[in-house]
């Protein structure tokens, strides 16, 4: 397979989205940008064209994907009901980078679901997102544009040389505005469960008045024992190669003395907030910026990168498991097998 390229990261060319467009029509696969990591998309209603997305991502076919809709009319003919809760939610944080799971109908296919009677659906706010499923006239499954337990991406640079070949159409959108996956919840009982953390956090829930709960596979591993409603679950995820841990502290002497420690006797390389870069002179150090914001941005891109360093240890620095960071912590965890240092 030849891949078509689109480069609009200096203007977005309507008549170009509108022929990928076609090709989710034809049921082909396109990569595209959305606002927190690159997508990669098909036909949602066409279990062929979704096949594709799991040969071409090497991904497991219970590990369900998540629909992107353009228009809240389509809600009707994919879903049985819009509750109250969700309806509040929608009304405020679509279009953005919140997926909501709902009970499905019949035109959903099962492919899409992992077997299960329930859909997970967002509104993308990027644009060049939401011209490709307008002109195509269809729900978009994607999920992130990587190899399955690699880390997403965020810019095309980092998943080209993968997925070349393997779609027939790449969009250049640029650098994501978030680096992150969409956060996912359901509403149980008029309670709001997160199953996956992402940019909307479970204190923006909260200063909305509704009751939250955090689901422990987000911190925690996954016991195999049920089948799970979110992507980024079940399987290893966003990992680089190289043998990876994750450190963390309240305490920001005692987490560099940790980091320290373990990098003196390895050839390791530390992934670190820009304030503490000066503290480890004479080690081979990778920023991640300061701000949740910035480290949320980068982290796959630098994980990528550090995995090319040819080193025998990633170190991670890691943040407090509030607001963004939860979700920064849920990937980096991930990311490193659950190697994760926690010092009190």
């Amino acid at each position: 397979m030849e891949t078509k390229y689109f480069d609009l990261r200096e203007k977005i060319d309507d008549e170009k989205i509108k022929e990928a467009a076609e090709a989710i029509k034809e049921g082909k696969l396109v990569l595209f940008p959305t606002e927190t990591v690159y997508g990669l998309g098909a036909n949602g209603l066409d279990e062929n064209a979704v096949k594709k997305i799991y040969a071409a991502k090497g991904r497991a076919s219970d590990n369900p994907l998540i629909l992107h809709i353009a228009d809240i009319k389509i809600l009707d003919k994919l879903v049985k009901s819009v509750g109250d809760i969700e309806s509040k939610l929608i009304e405020k944080f679509w279009p953005g980078p919140l997926t909501i799971i709902f009970e499905k109908k019949e035109i959903v296919p099962n492919v899409i679901t992992g077997g299960l009677n329930t859909v997970a659906i967002r509104m993308p706010e990027n644009l060049i997102a939401r011209k490709l499923i307008r002109y195509s006239n269809l729900p978009i499954a994607a999920p992130s544009a990587n190899i399955s337990g690699k880390p997403s991406g965020t810019v095309l640079e980092d998943i080209k040389e993968e997925f070349d070949g393997k779609v027939d159409y790449m969009i250049n959108g640029g650098k994501v505005n978030i680096g992150l996956e969409s956060t996912v919840i359901r509403v149980v009982d008029g309670i709001i469960h997160i199953l996956r953390p992402g940019k909307i956090t479970k204190e923006n829930f909260e200063d909305l008045g509704f009751d939250v709960a955090i689901e422990k596979q987000i911190l925690g591993e996954y016991d195999g024992k049920e089948k799970v409603m979110s992507p980024g679950i079940k399987y290893k995820h966003y990992a680089p190669n190289t043998k990876s841990v994750l450190i963390y502290s309240k305490n920001n002497e005692k987490m560099v003395d940790k980091v320290k420690e373990l990098a003196k006797n390895e050839n390791a390389v530390i992934l670190c907030k820009t304030s503490n870069e000066n503290r480890y002179s004479g080690f081979d150090v990778i920023s991640m910026g300061d701000t949740l914001e910035e480290i949320s941005s980068n982290i796959f891109t630098i994980l990528r990168k550090s995995d090319k360093l040819n080193k025998s240890l990633i170190i991670i620095e890691g943040v407090k498991e509030e607001g963004l960071g939860l979700a920064i912590m849920n990937r980096l965890i991930r990311a490193t097998a659950h190697n994760y240092i926690k010092i009190i």
